[in-house]
């Protein structure tokens, strides 16, 4: 049980709300420093370079960084800060699973198929419901403390008796009686039969060991949902990495056809060098951002296959794009007390909490009698002659404690620190409910305004770039308008691939902090 609490409060930390990428905030501050530096000496110019750049390229590599950062990393300044969600902060053991056979050829992957597979093969969600078996186990160990047991016992005994070693020696004048008894053989066959007649202890036990057992089967169901989260998340980021290949791709485009340009006019002596220079970091840069592009979506696809069970080795494609489709508004109250009654882990909160109360009321009863029955019946005789008449025993206990040594105070003591730690995590998860509604909520409709704003800013940026580059072709502008409006489109491309990704993302935050993920997920991505 241990294990499932320490998970149902990691999983409140998956719906986070977003945060900025680092290298959005911090290169406009390098680039001013190194503006500032460049009256100085070509050395302290290389290391104040080689520090500020150093910085993104650490939050790239950071766990939890927000999707894009790699891209957003190598833009301008000027790139927006559209915020994504944080990877989920989960145990290894939803990041991981029983990877199944490697398939010839390339499978294709919907966003359907993926929650399909992460629900049979997640590592989470398998530790899971072997927790239900052992908790099963445990009340299935205290319940036998209540139930008879019945065994059977049969023995055969050969014995001869020295009657002397007992102290026995018989010495009578005129009487002989001998001190070696036996040999003598004889046999003992009975079944006996315990049972307890009232043991508040043990009932109290059982009636605890009943409610963890419940409690997680609920924890099961809520790791359902988490694995829904967890591949939504896995499957959504490889599909905005996707989209960034293409928008970079087509960067490098946009970018070669200015330098083919550029080149031409240099060697007709109509634009100076540098312009060509310029255009020329200009494709080098969007070739290394296309390079660094499909490397994220490579380790992308390999995070993905190891939630959902794939083999390492196994080729496959993801059919489902990631489209906008707008969302119908949900009133706050109605969501909230829709989560509270459909939250698995909240249930399972809420059982914990009375087994608590039971194992209290069991260690209480420590200080009560208990009854007991206890009988056998059998047949026993001498071997020699194989005679044989029925025996038995029967037998009633009552069973008075008087003192133990304070430890029935000390098992009140421990079952009063476990309750109150019950209903302090109780009280905590059900404000976490709301929380995570809430939260979700405001990332839904935050994420949805952020789309219509990057898709109308994605416009403005292209026609901006295509009048900058009529400037630089009739001579009334140089590389650097281009550039910089090419900068603009790059960085207006990777605000829609992260606002539309946080947009569905928050879809399945939404479904998930309300207990409904596996459904939410079928109703919200319909035909996707």
């Amino acid at each position: 049980m241990k294990y499932s609490q320490v998970w149902n409060e990691k999983s409140f930390e998956i719906a986070e709300s977003q945060r900025r990428s680092p290298s959005s905030i911090d290169k406009p501050e390098g680039v001013s420093v190194i503006r500032r530096l460049t009256s100085f000496a070509i050395p302290i110019f290389a290391v104040a370079l080689v520090a500020f750049s150093a910085v993104p390229s650490h939050a790239q590599t950071a766990p939890g960084a927000a999707p894009g950062s790699s891209s957003s990393s190598q833009s301008s300044a000027t790139s927006s800060a559209i915020s994504a969600p944080a990877a989920p902060q989960t145990t290894s053991n939803f990041q991981g699973s029983v990877p199944g056979q490697l398939v010839p050829g390339t499978l294709p992957i919907s966003l359907q198929d993926a929650i399909d597979r992460g629900l049979k093969t997640n590592l989470g969600l398998l530790l899971s419901n072997q927790d239900v078996r052992s908790t099963r186990g445990q009340r299935y160990q205290q319940l036998s403390a209540l139930l008879p047991n019945v065994t059977t016992t049969s023995y055969i005994n050969a014995s001869q008796i020295d009657l002397a070693e007992y102290g026995f020696n018989f010495n009578f004048p005129g009487v002989s009686i001998p001190t070696i008894v036996g040999p003598f053989a004889y046999f003992d066959s009975r079944a006996y039969v315990t049972q307890s007649m009232l043991d508040l202890k043990a009932i109290n036990n059982v009636h605890a060991a009943t409610q963890n057992a419940k409690a997680a089967e609920y924890t099961a169901k809520d790791a359902r949902d988490l694995v829904v989260l967890a591949v939504g998340y896995s499957y959504l980021q490889a599909i905005a990495d996707a989209s960034r290949i293409e928008s970079v791709s087509a960067q490098v485009d946009t970018a070669q056809a200015l330098f083919n340009q550029a080149s031409d006019q240099v060697k007709a002596g109509t634009s100076p060098r540098i312009d060509g220079l310029r255009a020329e970091v200009e494709l080098k840069t969007r070739q290394q951002q296309l390079i660094q592009a499909k490397n994220d979506y490579a380790i992308q696809k390999l995070t993905l296959g190891r939630v959902i069970g794939l083999n390492p080795a196994q080729q496959f494609e993801l059919t489902d794009k990631s489209p906008y489709t707008p969302f119908a508004a949900l009133n706050v109250d109605d969501a909230i007390q829709k989560a509270e009654t459909s939250r698995s882990d909240l249930k399972s909160a809420e059982l914990n909490m009375r087994a608590a109360q039971y194992s209290k009321k069991a260690a209480r009863a420590g200080y009560l009698p208990s009854i007991n029955f206890s009988g056998d019946y059998g047949i026993a005789g001498v071997y020699s002659t194989l005679g044989t008449h029925g025996v038995f025993d029967v037998r009633g206990t009552l069973t008075i404690p008087i003192f133990q040594g304070n430890r029935v105070k000390g098992d009140e003591m421990v079952a009063d620190s476990q309750l109150e730690q019950a209903r302090q995590h109780y009280e905590n998860l059900r404000a976490q409910v709301d929380a995570d509604v809430r939260t979700a909520l405001l990332n839904l409709q935050s994420s949805s305004e952020q789309v219509e704003v990057a898709k109308s800013n994605i416009d403005l940026a292209q026609q901006t770039l295509d009048q900058s580059r009529d400037r630089f072709a009739a001579g009334v502008a140089d590389t650097v308008e281009v550039v910089q409006a090419q900068e603009q489109v790059a960085s207006a491309n990777d605000s829609y691939i992260a606002s539309l990704y946080s947009y569905n993302y928050a879809k399945i935050s939404l479904a998930r902090a309300m207990g409904l993920a596996e459904v939410g997920v079928k109703e919200y991505f319909k035909g996707k």
